[in-house]
């Protein structure tokens, strides 16, 4: 599946990119058939109002002072008229700060494999292993370790840097409804010295 009809199919309708993938390959390729695949499992949850798609935006760069640490993320919106404003530049700015600041996995949730999440979910399980709680306290207690692992790791869901009240996903609703536009984290990518 070409990465060029995953990114289309993730622009139209924020689905993951696991998620986009397994809609092709189940659409054949055909985008249309993708979207309706995604819908009907509930999964594109972003699919703009009349059509509105962000396909423009800006790739911005952050380079750590010591030049040992840098992050490039890639911020989505609707019109070209808007990615050049330099209000979107400060918010691309701000979000790549963060990425640098607190080195989070994913976008969202959504590009979380599920086999991690159940690779996780047998980890918890196995804390538990000899204890004498009841199941379904301990299921409560394992889907909230489960959440907190998606908050600690998904960009989205990670409080803003500068105020701790916010998470990034507000940070960017905020900004929606200042520009009248739909915007999205395409993707994102961290460099550090020394790991791989």
């Amino acid at each position: 599946m070409s990465l060029d009809l995953i990114k289309e199919l993730r622009v139209k309708t924020s689905a993951g990119v696991i998620d986009c993938k397994k809609a092709l390959a189940e659409a054949n390729g055909n985008i249309e058939k993708a979207i309706k695949i995604l819908r009907e499992k509930g999964i594109a949850k972003a699919v703009k109002k009349f059509g509105r798609i962000a396909n423009q935006g800006i790739i911005t760069a952050y380079i750590h002072p010591g030049a040992q640490l840098g992050v490039l993320v890639e911020l989505n919106c609707e019109t070209d008229f808007v990615a050049k404003t330099d209000e979107f530049k400060k918010l691309a700015d701000e979000i790549a700060l963060q990425i640098a600041a607190t080195d989070p996995a994913y976008v969202s949730r959504d590009e979380v494999p599920t086999e991690l999440i159940e690779k996780e979910r047998e980890i918890y399980k196995k804390q538990f292993e000899g204890d004498k709680k009841p199941a379904n306290v301990v299921e409560k207690i394992i889907a909230g370790k489960v959440e907190s692992f998606y908050k600690e790791h998904c960009l989205l869901e990670l409080p803003y840097i500068r105020n701790e009240k916010v998470v990034i996903a507000d940070l960017i609703k905020e900004h929606i409804a200042k520009f009248g536009e739909n915007i999205l984290i395409g993707r994102f990518v961290r460099f550090k010295i020394g790991e791989v």
